[in-house]
C-alpha cells in the first residue's frame, strides 16, 4: 500500500538506472526500429535516439516521468546546450525558473501542471541545490549521503578519491577506505528499511527475490554489487553512481544526451520520441502495430508477484504487436526468468551467453540479471 501511495504520487527516478551502454550492444537498433519501452527518467530513450531508430515509445503509468522526458525534450530542441548542461547536468540554474518558462509553452498540460509547482527542483540556493536529490530516489540519495557524512566525517573524502581514481588499481585501494567507512551498524540497519527501498523504487517483491536467491540476503548483495562495480569497473565514465554521490554530472561523465557533440543529432531526431500516460497493456491496446523492440526495464518482477494475469495479459499484448523477430529487453533483481511465465518462455529465444557476459559490464550494478530475448 505503501509503495503504491509513494508511486503514484511522486516522481520516482530522476536519472535512468540502466545502463544503455549494453542496451544499444543487444538491440542493435536502425533506422527501421520502432521501439516501446518504459520511460523511467526519459534518460535512455534519449539515447537510443543516437542509433537513428524510426520511432520510439516512452510508456509510463506515472505522468511525471513523462513530465521529466518532456521537459529534457523541450530543451534539446531549444538548442542552448549552457542551458541543457547546467539544468540537467548540474542539476540546477540560477535562472531556473526563466529556463522553465522559455520553454514551457511547448510542454503538454500534464507537464506543466507538475513542472509549475515543482521547478524549484532546480533552484541552487534550496537546501539540496541539486535536482538530482529530488523525486523519492534523489531524497534517499541525499538522505543516505548526509548520514553517513555526518556520521563518518571523511566518507565524502574517501569518495572523492574513488571518482578521482585514475586506474583499476587506484580505484580498488580507494574503495577499500570507502568501504570500510561507509558500511557499520546504521548502514546495515538503514539498508534493511523498507521505506529506503521504497524511495528509491524497490517494491517488496523484489526485495523478497534477492533475500530468497542470494546467499546472505539483501546487506550481502548490495555490498557484493558495489564492490563488483567500483572494483572491476573504470569509474572514470560512471556517470550513474556519480550524480548520486556527487550531485551532479561533469562535461566528461554524464549520459549521452548532455554530451554537446550529440546536440544536433538529437536536435534533429527528438520528435520521433513520444511519451504516453498508461500501462504497456494500454498502450498497446490503444496503438496496435508491429514494434521491433520492448525494452521492459525490471517492473515484471512486480507483476510476477502481484498480478500474474495481468502479467499474461502483458505477454499475450507484446507477441500479438511484434513485428518478426522482435527483440525483449528485460531485468531483475532476481538471477533467473522464473518472472517470466513458462508458456510465454516457449514462444521466446534467449541469449544467455551474451547478457551474462555484458551483465557483468554494467556500470548500474544493482540488478540481479539481465534477458535478451527474440520473438519466434
Amino acid at each position: 500500500m505503501v509503495f503504491r501511495h509513494v508511486h503514484n504520487s511522486n516522481l520516482i527516478y530522476n536519472t535512468a538506472w540502466e545502463d544503455p551502454r549494453l542496451d544499444r550492444e543487444l538491440m542493435q537498433l536502425n533506422s527501421d526500429s520502432r521501439v516501446v519501452m518504459i520511460t523511467s527518467a526519459g534518460c535512455n530513450a534519449l539515447d537510443y535516439l543516437l542509433d537513428n531508430p524510426a520511432a520510439i515509445h516512452a510508456v509510463d503509468m506515472n505522468y511525471r516521468q513523462n513530465a521529466l522526458l518532456e521537459f529534457k525534450q523541450a530543451l534539446i530542441r531549444r538548442g542552448d546546450f549552457e542551458e541543457l548542461f547546467e539544468m540537467f547536468g548540474f542539476g540546477s540554474h540560477a535562472e531556473y525558473s526563466a529556463v522553465y518558462h522559455r520553454v514551457r509553452g511547448s510542454l503538454s498540460d500534464p507537464a506543466r501542471k507538475f513542472w509549475d509547482k515543482r521547478i524549484g527542483f532546480f533552484n541552487p540556493t534550496s537546501l539540496k541545490k541539486s535536482f538530482y536529490y529530488h523525486g523519492t530516489s534523489g531524497i534517499a540519495a541525499y538522505v543516505m549521503g548526509n548520514a553517513l557524512f555526518k556520521l563518518r566525517p571523511n566518507v565524502k573524502n574517501f569518495a572523492t578519491c574513488l571518482l578521482d581514481a585514475r586506474s583499476l588499481e587506484e580505484q580498488r585501494h580507494a574503495y577499500e577506505l570507502f568501504e570500510r567507512e561507509i558500511w557499520g551498524p546504521f548502514s546495515n540497519w538503514l539498508l534493511r528499511q523498507p521505506t529506503l527501498m521504497t524511495l528509491l523504487g524497490v517494491p517488496r517483491p523484489q526485495i523478497k527475490l534477492i533475500q530468497d536467491s542470494y546467499p546472505g540476503g539483501l546487506t550481502d548483495y548490495v555490498k557484493d554489487k558495489l564492490r563488483h562495480v567500483f572494483t572491476e569497473l573504470p569509474i572514470a565514465d560512471n556517470y550513474f553512481w556519480r550524480v548520486y554521490m556527487t550531485g551532479s554530472y561533469t562535461l566528461g561523465c554524464c549520459p549521452n544526451y548532455l554530451k554537446q557533440e550529440n546536440l544536433a543529432t538529437l536536435q534533429q531526431r527528438v520528435d520521433r520520441l513520444k511519451s504516453y500516460t498508461t500501462t504497456l497493456s494500454g498502450f498497446l491496446r490503444e496503438y496496435p502495430g508491429k514494434y521491433t523492440h520492448f525494452v521492459l526495464l525490471d517492473h515484471q518482477d512486480w507483476l510476477a508477484a502481484h498480478d500474474t494475469a495481468a502479467l499474461l495479459d502483458e505477454w499475450e499484448l507484446i507477441l500479438a504487436n511484434s513485428a518478426p523477430g522482435a527483440k525483449v529487453l528485460m531485468r531483475s533483481a532476481g538471477v533467473n526468468l522464473d518472472f517470466v511465465p513458462e508458456s510465454v518462455r516457449a514462444r521466446l529465444r534467449f541469449f544467455p551467453e551474451r547478457t551474462e557476459a555484458l551483465h557483468q559490464l554494467d556500470r548500474v550494478g544493482t540488478y540481479g540479471s539481465l534477458h535478451f530475448a527474440e520473438v519466434l
